[in-house]
This record gives structure tokens, sequence and C-alpha cells, in this order.
């Protein structure tokens, strides 16, 4: 959640960003329905908080156990480790501030500081130009996952008319909030909540499209969020990732 841009995605490296800017003006170097509760609602209370994480939260090495690892399949992708920080983190700040957890959760600027976190990455390497979802893995501390949770529906309350990304060195303009469509297996989860961004580059005339989806099982949060350099809408987070990521905590969890 790599320096200021993170290491995938439009998020990416700024070596690759700019790249890919020269021929297609990305932004970067300037600088639904589903089922239960409609698209991007939250299921009802689940069997998930049978299996919920301790009070205190899950500890690093425990959700490392539960995360991808380097080289795992991740539906169709790839995921590896980030080598450096993960993206998303205190490099991204929201204004108005309501709208933060959209942008980053990372506890630098989030009101709710995570007990611990992993970070992952699923791709395919050798596609520069393909799909990036950036997968992170929180546990907090008694009650906080589900603050969390509020202040992200309240996020995409009061921030579906826009809001703006601030990074060190350049900004984002996000036009459009909107709810996507839950995977299939969130009746499962305790909480979910799922956002499509519609952001404009750097010359306010492209359109470029990011997914944001992330579950809550007791005291931990899943979040995924997907782009690509380019202008295309990718339609969500590949809901095979999600899958299995989901498949791989809960039973690290049974």
């Amino acid at each position: 959640m790599f320096g200021v841009y993170g290491e995938g995605g439009r998020r990416g490296a700024v070596a690759a960003g700019c790249a890919v800017a020269a021929l297609v003006g990305l932004t970067g170097c300037g600088s639904g329905d589903n089922g239960k509760g409609g698209a991007g609602q939250s299921p009802a209370p689940s069997r998930a908080a049978a299996t919920a994480a301790p009070a205190d939260g899950l500890t690093e090495a425990q959700l490392t156990a539960v995360a991808f690892t380097d080289g795992e399949p991740a539906g169709a992708l790839t995921a590896s480790e980030y080598t450096l920080d993960g993206p998303l983190g205190d490099a991204y700040t929201a204004d108005p501030a309501v709208c933060q957890p959209l942008v980053s959760l990372a506890g630098d600027v989030s009101d709710h500081d995570p007990v611990a976190q992993v970070q992952r990455k699923a791709d395919k390497p050798e596609e520069m130009l393909g799909v990036t979802v950036d997968v992170t893995l929180r546990s907090y501390g008694d009650g906080e996952a589900a603050k969390v949770m509020a202040s992200l529906d309240r996020a995409g309350r009061e921030c579906a008319g826009g809001l703006t990304e601030e990074r060190a060195v350049a900004r984002a303009r996000y036009e459009k909030v909107e709810p996507a469509a839950l995977p299939a297996f969130v009746d499962e989860a305790d909480e979910a909540k799922a956002y499509r961004f519609t952001v404009l580059d750097v010359k306010g005339k492209l359109k470029l499209y990011e997914y944001l989806t992330v579950l809550r099982s007791g005291s931990t949060t899943l979040a995924f969020r997907a782009d690509i350099l380019g202008t295309e809408d990718i339609g969500g987070v590949p809901e095979d990732v999600m899958a299995a990521q989901w498949r791989k905590f809960r039973a690290g969890q049974a």
C-alpha cells in the first residue's frame, strides 16, 4: 500500500509509468449489481464470526502465514512480495480528509492504526500493461477493524462526487466514486465494501479506472486494489485473485 508511487499499476514505479505515459498520456509522470444487499454493500453478520481473530489482532507472523507467498498463483495472476515498502502508504492523503479510507488505510495517515500488516502484489510479470492487484492484510485491536469499515462506508457516501488524492510530488483527481459488485463469496465475510473510481489524468482529459474491495473477518481486513496502466475499464478486482487469498486466509483460521 515504494517511493512515492508504489511498485505496481498506476501507482507503480515512476520509470514504468513514464514509459507508458509517453505512449498513452497516463497519470503519474507530471508530478454492479451483485447478490445480497446490492453492489458495494456489506452482508449481514455470518459464520465468519465463528473463526474471528483474537481481540488483540493477528501478529505480522500470523498474517504472513495466511498471505500469498512469492511466486504463488493468485487466480490467473502471480503473487510477489514488494522489495521495498508496498504502495498506498503515508505518501497518499485525501482532500477532503473524510475521503482518506478510499486513498490509503496506512496507519500513518488513517485514524485506525493496525496491529500488523502484510502486503503483496498480484500481476503477470511479463505484461507491463496488465492488471495489477495490491493485496493488503491488516489486523487491528478489538473493535478497530469494524471502525475501519465504518470509515470506509462514510467515505464512499460522502465522496461520491469526487476527491483529490495528494502525493508527495503530484496529485490525482477522482472524478467519481461508485459502488462496485462484491465477490460471490461475500456472505462468508463479516463486512465488505467495493468501489469503482474514475480518475482523471494529469491533463484532465483521459479517464482511468481503479477498483477497491475490502473484506472484514473479525479483527482482520483484506484489501484488494486493482488498476491498469491504460484507459481500459477492467470491470472490477479480479475475483479469482480475491477468492484465492480469501481461501488461504480462511484455511489458516480454521
